[in-house]
């Protein structure tokens, strides 16, 4: 049991800070189907920050370990950017914009690694090393029987998850900007009418989404794979997106769908291990959380309520 909770935590929360940046994003009105891209962005932007620093300083240094999760939410927030302009400001179809970011970060990642290494690092290599994330358990609270696995084995950065979720928690139901955010997702002309920008207002919400998400791919990459490189695009943020849309753009919700998808991965990794099975068999566990999806979706598809101007390009002359 304790393995599932262990692989399974730390696979949801990384999920959970990707599914809000979406919440953020679609509460505010705009569609978000790019936080695939944008985790990939960020990843990338904070796996070659990394190795640039560790030219410098040891491949264990904390210094570049935490400094590559800033470099990630920067990143994720700068590509989201064009997400924001093709749909504010150009007033692109929002879905097609969202499928095109997807598309680009995996072409612009992947070409952009390989050109880095060449010219850098004398490899054409299509990815960037980073260090094993170092993990530590809570003393006393670890030995408690079954619920001390919440407190084992945990990466650094799932402390700075449950923080960040409470942080935007805080935002978004309890603070006069996520009452705008709010708002310009279910009625932008009341926002329009009271002198607030509905424009800026889901340029913020964006780049938010942006952010969040490049930090959910730095901390799959450490946690998953230990570098970057085109597997980082393996459906985490469509799976984010299917939170969320469970989850009815609610964070609360939003974690209890994560936690599910992230223990029934586990769960499927475990059940292989225990059988003995073939290790071709394991990657076919690895699907069981988007088969969950569709299972998902049979009952709940029904009960889902999307913010009312979601996906609509607001026009000031439409009043």
């Amino acid at each position: 049991m304790n393995p599932i909770i262990i692989d399974g935590l730390s696979f949801a929360l990384p999920l959970l800070i990707i599914a809000i940046g979406g919440i953020f994003s679609e509460r505010s009105g705009v569609t978000n189907l790019a936080l695939e891209g944008l985790l990939g962005f960020g990843a990338f932007t904070g796996g070659l920050c990394f190795v640039l620093i560790t030219q410098i300083l040891p491949m264990d240094s904390a210094v570049a370990f935490y400094l590559s999760f800033l470099a990630a939410a920067l990143g994720g927030c700068a590509f989201s950017l064009i997400h924001a302009l093709l749909c504010i400001k150009l007033r692109a179809n929002q879905v097609i914009s969202g499928v095109v970011i997807n598309i680009a970060a995996v072409a612009l990642t992947g070409f952009l690694t390989v050109q880095i290494n060449t010219l850098a690092f004398a490899g054409a290599s299509n990815k960037f090393l980073l260090t094993t994330a170092p993990r530590f358990s809570v003393p006393f609270l670890c030995d408690i029987p079954v619920l001390g696995a919440f407190f084992t084995k945990l990466y650094p950065f799932q402390p700075l998850i449950v923080v960040l979720a409470v942080i935007c928690w805080f935002l978004l139901y309890r603070s006069r900007i996520g009452l705008r955010i709010r708002a310009c997702g279910s009625n932008p002309q009341a926002v329009d009418a009271a002198g607030l920008s509905v424009g800026r207002i889901r340029l913020f919400a964006v780049a938010a989404s942006g952010a969040l998400a490049g930090l959910g791919g730095i901390c799959f990459a450490y946690s998953i794979s230990a570098n970057v490189s085109p597997s980082i695009y393996f459906g985490g943020g469509f799976l984010a997106i299917a939170a969320m849309i469970f989850g009815n753009w609610k964070l609360v919700p939003t974690l209890l769908a994560c936690l599910v998808f992230g223990f029934a991965r586990s769960a499927a990794s475990q059940l292989v291990l225990l059988l003995k099975m073939d290790s071709s068999v394991t990657d076919l566990a690895m699907i069981v959380p988007y088969a969950l999806v569709l299972v998902l979706l049979v009952f709940f598809s029904r009960n889902t309520r999307a913010p009312k101007a979601l996906g609509e390009v607001y026009d000031k002359g439409q009043r």
